[in-house]
């Protein structure tokens, strides 16, 4: 990119040390999101978006600014924009001062689209939201009540009928607008099950809609095509929406391994495998092999370095 060593040495500090894997990253980042030109002249207006804190604090923000709900695109052209402070203390003085998303979000009774659209149409506001001070409710846009219609359309489908209670208490187990509660819940019935089966699903396990619909497309992607388990799978066991990837792909690996070296139940059932705990995990399967825990340790490691 054209930055030779003297510049390099002279954003160095003797006094720190640098995680240069995560000053990758951090360059791996930009440069999936940005064009050529633009990532030199971020890296050369900002260099300490890589070296201060070995880019950990652009990560910390980009984390920040994601669960606020920007996009990709939009938060690289906010560092193209960035203010001439230290990135570091401009993330510690955002956590400390601005109140956590989640709360955000409840008391002004948004989703993270509008709350994103209500800061950029109105960055002043931002000033209200501080920790300790009282956060009142957004009106109702046109927006919200075609969302609440569609919500309660939902819930209707769903068997929860027109009783308050029992509205109240389905408005408290799925989070999401009323067509993002309906696409997740279709994208389920489009990888081939059919509504009365998902509807079934969902209510022995709710959680599994408050999931965006490309997380809910990915695993299922993950159980069929990668692991090679029947769709099926889902019917018995619908709460495996709800673990990560990672999780199901490491206890997997692990239980070949120890199926391979004749050492596990060769027709262990998918939950039995993945909702047990680590330690249940390890004391019940891992240790059956004196390779076991090392061999667990490793792939612990591997999928740690490959997040």
């Amino acid at each position: 990119m054209g930055f030779d060593y003297d510049w390099i040495k002279e954003h160095l500090s003797e006094k720190d040390s640098y995680n240069w894997s995560m000053i990758l990253r951090v360059l791996n980042f930009f440069s999936e999101t940005c064009c050529s030109s633009e990532l030199v002249g971020l890296i050369n207006q900002h260099p300490g978006h890589l070296f201060e804190s070995s880019g950990y604090a652009v990560f910390s923000l980009i984390t920040f600014l994601l669960k606020f709900g920007l996009p990709i695109d939009q938060i690289s052209s906010t560092f193209l924009l960035f203010p001439k402070i230290q990135v570091q203390q401009f993330v510690s003085n955002l956590i400390r001062w601005l109140k956590k998303a989640n709360s955000l979000l409840s008391h002004l009774n948004v989703g993270k689209k509008r709350l994103c659209k209500y800061i950029q149409e109105n960055p002043q506001e931002l000033s209200k939201l501080g920790i300790g001070s009282r956060v009142e409710p957004l009106p109702n846009s046109g927006d919200d009540m075609e969302s609440q219609r569609l919500k309660m359309k939902f819930f209707l489908d769903l068997g929860y009928g027109e009783n308050p209670d029992m509205t109240k208490k389905a408005s408290k187990v799925f989070r999401g607008r009323g067509r993002e509660l309906q696409e997740r819940f279709d994208s389920i019935v489009n990888a081939g099950l059919d509504k009365a089966t998902v509807s079934e699903m969902v209510s022995v396990s709710p959680q599994i809609l408050n999931q965006s619909k490309a997380v809910i497309q990915s695993k299922i992607n993950v159980l069929v095509n990668e692991l090679g388990y029947p769709l099926s799978s889902l019917v018995t066991f619908p709460s495996f929406l709800s673990y990560t990837t990672r999780r199901v792909r490491l206890r997997l690996i692990m239980y070949n391994w120890l199926k391979d070296h004749k050492k596990a139940d060769p027709d262990l059932a998918l939950s039995t495998i993945v909702a047990c705990s680590d330690k249940l995990f390890m004391n019940q399967y891992v240790i059956r092999h004196p390779s076991g825990p090392l061999v667990w340790q490793d792939l612990k490691a591997k999928f740690s370095m490959d997040e």
